[in-house]
């Protein structure tokens, strides 16, 4: 398993496959202004499978397949199946926001697939609209029941808390995991891009112990759970009694960077070597000349040269790529 500089192990690679969306969330795509990778630009399912079996073969054995939103992929269930089949990765993921899931989450569970997180910012129908644009909750809660039923556990939910947007409405998510084996995740704003989205994130940040203690306030105490990976970037808790679980994502005010496992490849081909700076390594030559050794040199050098962690306390942060374009 190959280590950082920093004496971290980093074995999780989330793949990008494509920079398209058909949300166009508050804090994550602007309405206007937008250009997405070319189609012939994207990798190939071939090429994605070669990236993670060179990663495999370092050691790496988790994989997260990330967009934009990854369903809007016509070989979406190919790369699947293609990356189930790699000795050494044992736990394919993918998160989505759901909304084509009625019609996929049978066939990518019979593909590979292990695991799904779904993105959901409000149970509310007209807020929705408002931070998540394109959404509706009746398309994304379909596709919720679309991966329950296809038999995917624990789903889990993630929410990213804006203020004057949704902060009152992570009660009735969190509710959710009384009578249900979810694990429903508040995330924070990242100011990622420099454009638009990221001035919103700045103005409109909800720290986690505010989110914390709203939910308290209206439910009952939060109880840790400290049986997880120190990687996992999430911090959980349960109320008494409850089936599922309710997680804290906080990469502003409670930093997980010392415990980072991960390398992210963009849909472009370019390995990110952290999620908010603009540090990368471009692959995309070694996938379309090379063998899976070229490219696992690469990975190496990746990993080599992964910082050691934001700097978003001297505001600093990614400014060339937005969240769509290197999948969180």
């Amino acid at each position: 398993m190959p280590q950082d500089r920093y004496g971290r192990q980093i074995n999780y690679l989330r793949l990008s496959l494509i920079d398209h969306c058909n949300l166009r969330c508050v804090y994550c795509m602007p309405l206007r202004g937008l250009s997405f990778t070319p189609s012939e630009e994207l990798l190939t399912a071939a090429e994605l499978e070669k990236v993670a079996r060179a990663a495999a073969s370092v050691g790496f054995h988790k994989v997260r397949l990330t967009g934009g939103e990854p369903t809007l992929r016509a070989d979406l269930l190919e790369i699947v199946a293609r990356i189930h089949g790699i000795d050494g990765i044992t736990d394919l993921g993918m998160t989505t926001n759901g909304i084509l899931l009625p019609e996929l989450a049978g066939p990518l569970r019979a593909a590979g697939l292990a695991r799904i997180n779904i993105h959901i910012d409000t149970l509310d129908r007209q807020r929705i609209k408002k931070v998540m644009r394109f959404g509706n909750v009746e398309g994304i809660w379909a596709g919720i029941e679309a991966a329950v039923s296809a038999g995917f556990s624990p789903i889990k939910l993630n929410t990213v808390v804006v203020r004057d947007y949704n902060e009152h409405d992570v009660v009735d998510l969190a509710r959710l995991t009384i009578n249900r084996d979810w694990h429903v995740r508040f995330i924070e704003l990242m100011p990622l891009g420099g454009g638009e989205c990221a001035r919103l994130s700045l103005s409109q940040y909800v720290p986690n112990p505010e989110t914390r203690l709203r939910i308290e306030e209206a439910i009952g105490p939060l109880f840790e759970l400290r049986n997880g990976h120190p990687s996992d970037e999430s911090r959980n808790y349960r109320f008494d009694g409850a089936k599922g679980v309710v997680g804290f994502i906080s990469p502003v005010s409670d930093p997980y960077c010392g415990d980072c496992n991960r390398m992210r490849l963009t849909a472009d081909g370019k390995f990110h070597l952290c999620l908010l700076n603009d540090d990368e390594l471009d692959v995309k030559a070694a996938l379309r000349n090379g063998g899976v050794e070229g490219v696992a040199r690469i990975l190496l050098r990746a990993v080599e040269q992964k910082p050691t962690g934001h700097r978003l306390e001297q505001g600093v942060s990614t400014e060339r790529r937005a969240m769509f374009q290197i999948g969180g």
